[in-house]
């Protein structure tokens, strides 16, 4: 079933062109982005309530008089709703028609930004993660059907969550800064027409599935591979989350710059992750998928160390932009590779690797906030530039995978072999 490229490479069947509850794929004809745009929107919508979190931290510490273990909590909290029921929705949806999943998920992640107090605030994130496990399923298997074998069409729905990310802050600094911590309630505002298209968006795929032949994707799971690139994912999102957490924090308390300045600093990271998802994607279809993601991993080191060690708040703009860059050229490429090691089970796959091991990387930011209190922020980042370095050597060892050649491309039958010429 598998053919060999190297001694590291596993050949894997394209993606079928049906998957049963999702409907028949886009049009060839049509652009990757004419395919994906919608689903990048709803992604981007979804994550901004993720990202309006750690934009909302600095308020709690100066607001409140909050310490940061406890505005790290509010981080775990989105991290354990997000993480936890990651695997369980992602098995239901390789099974079940749950589309409306999406639309639930999306509505469900606007409730973060409802936050009287912290102990209301606590729970209305820990079920806002909820939304979002609810979502990245059901939209992971959809967009791969769309994309294909392309990752850089992957790479549009995966920059639409860095997108969410990107706009938390710059959304939120202006009102947060205006009305307060009360001003969040403002951003449950977008969630509920998003789930309305979502919703319409489903009924239209299931009406199609009715009238096209269902078939499901072959091949071979590849679980050690995956539950190893898993691993890689989770030290990617420890950096991820660690960085957009603390880096306003950073500009403030240890570079004793401005709101302005922590701000542009935390835009200049997110922005940078948006063209980081953007070029993993393009590079892995020249490079490869593996290739890109230790090309990623091992770039993240000097600008960590150039984060860490810029003189000024000016200086490090730039660090903070090539940081966001580097961490997040492996994302969608991650995303992908995922789901051709389970190609059975895309669901499952996106579930993991844009749910499970993304928001895991959530649980570590309560002991960078405890390093925080002991030793001061600026350990914070010192502790961030080790962090790469076990990623890399753990994908030094992913293989690289191939879609399988073309049905009359494979050998002939050993009775045709056998027939004279």
């Amino acid at each position: 079933m598998t053919a060999v490229d190297g001694p590291r490479a596993a050949a894997l069947p394209a993606p079928a062109p049906v998957t049963p509850g999702l409907g028949p794929p886009a049009a060839a004809s049509a652009t990757p982005w004419r395919r994906m745009r919608m689903w990048a929107a709803a992604h981007a919508v979804d994550d901004l309530y993720q990202g309006l979190v750690p934009a909302s931290v600095p308020y709690f510490v100066l607001e409140r008089n909050s310490g940061y273990l406890a505005v790290s909590g509010l981080t775990l909290a989105a991290a354990l709703g997000s993480a936890l029921p990651q695997p369980a929705i992602g098995l239901l949806v390789d099974r079940r028609r749950v589309g409306p999943l999406a639309a639930v998920g999306v509505v469900l992640a606007g409730l973060a930004g409802l936050v009287p107090g912290y102990a209301l605030t606590w729970s209305l994130v820990l079920l806002s993660g909820i939304g979002v496990a609810m979502f990245h399923p059901v939209a992971g298997r959809a967009a791969r059907i769309d994309a294909g074998d392309s990752t850089a069409a992957m790479s549009i729905f995966a920059a639409g969550g860095s997108v969410g990310f990107f706009l938390a802050p710059v959304l939120a600094a202006p009102a947060l800064a205006t009305l307060g911590l009360a001003a969040t309630a403002l951003f449950v505002l977008p969630a509920v027409p998003v789930g309305f298209v979502l919703l319409r968006a489903h009924q239209r795929q299931a009406a199609a599935a009715k009238v096209a032949a269902v078939t499901t994707a072959g091949g071979k799971d590849l679980w050690s591979p995956f539950l190893l690139l898993t691993t890689v994912e989770i030290a990617r999102s420890v950096l991820f989350v660690g960085v957009n957490t603390f880096i306003e924090l950073y500009w403030l308390r240890h570079l004793h710059a401005g709101h302005t300045a922590a701000g542009a600093a935390l835009a200049c990271f997110l922005a940078g992750g948006v063209a980081g998802t953007l070029a993993g994607g393009r590079v892995a279809d020249r490079a490869g998928a593996v290739r890109t993601v230790q090309a990623g991993t091992a770039l993240a080191i000097p600008t960590l160390v150039a984060l860490r060690a810029a003189p000024g708040p000016g200086t490090a703009l730039l660090a903070a932009m090539t940081t966001g860059v580097a961490i997040n050229i492996p994302f969608s490429v991650l995303v992908k590779l995922g789901q051709d090691y389970l190609p059975t089970r895309p669901g499952t796959a996106a579930g993991v690797t844009l749910g499970l091991a993304v928001s895991i990387g959530g649980l570590g930011v309560p002991g960078l906030g405890a390093i925080a209190d002991t030793w001061g922020i600026a350990a914070v980042f010192s502790v961030l530039c080790l962090v790469p370095v076990p990623g890399l050597l753990l994908a030094t060892f992913l293989p690289e995978v191939r879609p399988a050649p073309p049905q009359d491309a494979q050998e002939p039958p050993a009775q045709e072999r056998r027939r004279p010429a």
